[in-house]
């Protein structure tokens, strides 16, 4: 009886895993539990765009030189958002959740995954509008340093500007989006006013434990990119870190129904992926 030889993996395929393995073991990233497919692709758009020959001679620069990690982690992370993305969303906070969170005296918000702070300032914009922002802290937390530090600037492009209007506006937006911020040249930025109650910080949402106790969490277009296994352990994270009757609101691919730690919620708004952590797990 013969033995069937068992089918290798693409050369491609192996050197994601060393790169993997080296970005872990070297500098404490740990992309193990990221789905394979839109990581690879990530990868291989960093070694044409860093100008490497193949993911080999990127890891190998990698496991050589400190200073490579920080470009290497801001590419791989690829922050993509607009102001009040999925503006539905944001009017399903403000009229679903915002009247809830008003019988709260001091209020706690974790936006994880903030990538460059649109989904930040739009939050913080309707929290003024309802009369929240004042008792409101805001965490906004990534991995990435360098979308930290382009989202504590809160300077986008002023070709922008129409379509975050038009966004603020199907939000539920009471005003005129132009009241929060100032042109100039080729770009916006927003009023000072509206960090004064945002904490920017690092937190990796792979390796870190809780980070506050917020009333509500947004957590949006980032679980897509984690296996099962790593998606049930961050909204295991997000479940034990929010208050009694604390809310989740998820992107809008974004699912609770194949989690173990999805029975602990329940649906505020399907739609809008908006849950509750339900008070019988408390």
């Amino acid at each position: 009886m013969h033995n069937i030889p068992m089918a290798r993996p693409e050369p491609e395929d192996v050197e994601i895993e060393l790169f993997i393995r080296a970005l872990q073991l070297r500098h404490g990233y740990d992309f193990s539990q990221y789905t394979r497919a839109s990581f690879k692709r990530r990868v291989l758009n960093l070694v044409t765009a860093q100008g490497f020959g193949s993911i080999s001679e990127m890891t190998g620069r990698l496991l050589r030189d400190d200073a490579f990690v920080a470009p290497l982690v801001a590419g791989l992370s690829v922050p993509v958002s607009d102001m009040f993305r999925n503006p539905g969303v944001f009017k399903a906070l403000r009229e679903a959740v915002f009247p809830l969170l008003k019988s709260y005296p001091n209020l706690n918000i974790w936006q994880a995954g903030c990538a460059f702070g649109e989904e930040v300032y739009s939050l913080a914009i309707l929290l003024q509008e309802a009369g929240l922002y004042e008792r409101t802290q805001i965490y906004a937390t990534d991995f990435n340093d360098a979308a930290l530090a382009r989202a504590q600037e809160g300077i986008f492009p002023a070709r922008e500007a129409r379509t975050y209007s038009e966004n603020y506006l199907a939000a539920g937006g009471a005003g005129s989006f132009s009241d929060y911020y100032h042109a100039r040249y080729e770009h916006i930025k927003l009023d000072e006013q509206l960090k004064r109650n945002i904490t920017f910080a690092n937190h990796n949402l792979v390796a870190d434990g809780i980070f506050c106790e917020p009333h509500l969490i947004l957590c949006r277009n980032v679980l897509i990119y984690f296996t099962d296994t790593l998606q049930n352990r961050v909204l295991s994270l997000f479940r034990d870190s929010l208050i009694r009757g604390g809310f989740l609101c998820l992107g809008n691919k974004e699912t609770l129904d194949f989690a173990p730690a999805g029975k602990d919620f329940v649906a505020v708004d399907r739609r809008a992926r908006i849950f509750r952590r339900a008070s019988s797990n408390q």
